[in-house]
Parts: structure tokens; sequence; C-alpha cells
């Protein structure tokens, strides 16, 4: 296991959901969701590594290897799994990896780019195109300058001088994550893209999407939607790549409709 990480719970209900937040996030940004999602549930959240509380990453070992097991750890009975961005990969690692543990899953603007470079390599392209002034950034070395860039990408709209500096310093200090997680989220390192590698799936999928969002969450949702027959899509008007913080009523609405039909 390693590190040991840092959680906190919402709710007191008999219902036990893992919910799995973005990068530069921590599991703090599931309050509002959690508040209105409603009773029933109890919503367990972990910090990712060097995220919130949790201790920083040193850089050893594959980062989603460790991020997957922390989640295997707090998986440790049968839930409804929702991840949002990098954490929906995660969460769709772990229903391929322990599906009996796994009633649900719920994917929010996962950014599943290596399914997109498979099935609709012009988009990659496009987003690769998007973010060359963050790659330009990291290379320098200028930690700040990548994180207002990423957080230009896919933040939630707010201008970086409005950010609180506090928060600035946050994302910055963070930065490297996101390099971290490109093997996974961009090159499959952890095989999901592997033939069969998602048939053992079989629970109930919601698919969501901001209708505001980049196009390559789009193309990812279209792909793991072939990958996976019976996962339902649902695009939500007016929200972009953090729907969970910025519309929490429209995403929670979604997902306790599709809870009380699983």
């Amino acid at each position: 296991m390693g590190m040991r990480y840092h959680s906190r719970r919402y709710g007191k209900g008999p219902r036990q959901v893992l919910a799995i937040h973005c990068t530069l996030a921590h599991s703090g940004a599931w309050r509002g969701l959690a508040d209105a999602m409603g009773a029933g549930l109890t919503i367990n959240a972990y910090d990712m590594p060097s995220h919130g509380k949790s201790p920083d990453w040193d850089g050893t070992g594959d980062l989603h290897d460790l991020v997957t097991a922390w989640g295997h750890d707090m998986l440790s009975e049968p839930m409804d799994v929702i991840g949002h961005s990098f954490g929906a990969i995660v969460a769709l690692r772990l229903a391929a990896e322990a599906p009996a543990r796994v009633r649900s899953l719920t994917l929010i603007e996962p950014v599943a780019f290596a399914f997109v470079a498979a099935d609709d390599p012009a988009k990659v392209e496009e987003y690769r195109q998007r973010n060359l002034e963050f790659d330009a950034a990291m290379q320098a070395g200028d930690k700040m300058q990548a994180a207002r860039s990423f957080n230009r990408n896919w933040g939630n709209g707010v201008p970086w001088d409005q950010i609180p500096e506090q928060t600035r310093q946050y994302m910055a200090d963070r930065i490297e994550f996101v390099a971290g997680s490109a093997p996974a989220v961009q090159r499959d390192s952890i095989g999901l893209l592997k033939p069969g590698a998602l048939d053992v799936i079989k629970c109930p999928v919601l698919l969501i999407e901001g209708d505001q969002s980049d196009g390559t969450i789009a193309a990812a949702n279209s792909a793991i939607q072939r990958r996976i027959p019976q996962a339902e899509r649902v695009v939500l008007e007016g929200a972009g790549h953090m729907a969970p913080i910025t519309h929490p009523k429209k995403v929670a609405t979604e997902i306790r409709r599709f809870l009380d039909a699983v």
C-alpha cells in the first residue's frame, strides 16, 4: 500500500459510494455534489497523492498504480463508484480489476485520451495542439505558467488572475502530477484497451459530459460506450469539464436517477 492517504465521508446513509476526484482538486471537491445527492448515501472520498491532505507522490513507481491501489483499499465492499476526469480513469480501472465490488460506475468527463487515439486520432491531434503552451511551460520548468495553461484548458472558467493566490500556488505545486498521469491517460500503460479488458464490466454504467467541454471528452465517452455496450450517456446543458463543482445539482440529479434504477 505504501503511503497512507487521507479520506473523508459525506452523509450517513446505508448505500456506500466511492468518489474519486480530478487532478489538482481534493476530496473536498465532492461536498456540493454530496449535499445535492440527498439522503440514503455515504460518499467515501480520498485525496490522491500530492492532493489535499494526502502525502506527496515521491516520483517513484507508477502514479496510476498508486492511486488505484488506494481506491482498491477504499473499495472494501460493493459500492457505487464515481470518478471525475483523471479520477474517472481510476474508477474505470477499478471496475475492470474488481467488478464484483463495483455495483455501478459513473464516469464524469473521463480524460480517456488513449481511447480517443485508438478510435479518432484527429481529435487527439486537436487536443495536442491546444496543449502546446502547457507542454512548453513544463519543458521550461515554469510550473506556474503550466498551471495557468492547464487551468485555462480544464478549469471551471474563472480567469487565472481572479483565482486566489493560495489556490494558484496549490495547482502549480502539483502540476507534475499531470506529467505523471500521462502514461495511463495518453498511452494506456494500464492496459484498458487490451482486447477483452473491459468485457468484465457488467454493472450499469453512466457517462456524463458537459456540452461546453472540449470535444475530446465527447470522443472519449463515445469510445468507452463502444466498449461497454450497456453504458448510458448524458450530456449536461451549459456545463463544462468541472461540472461536479460548477453544476453539482445537475450532476446529482442524473446520478441519483441512475442509482435509483440500479
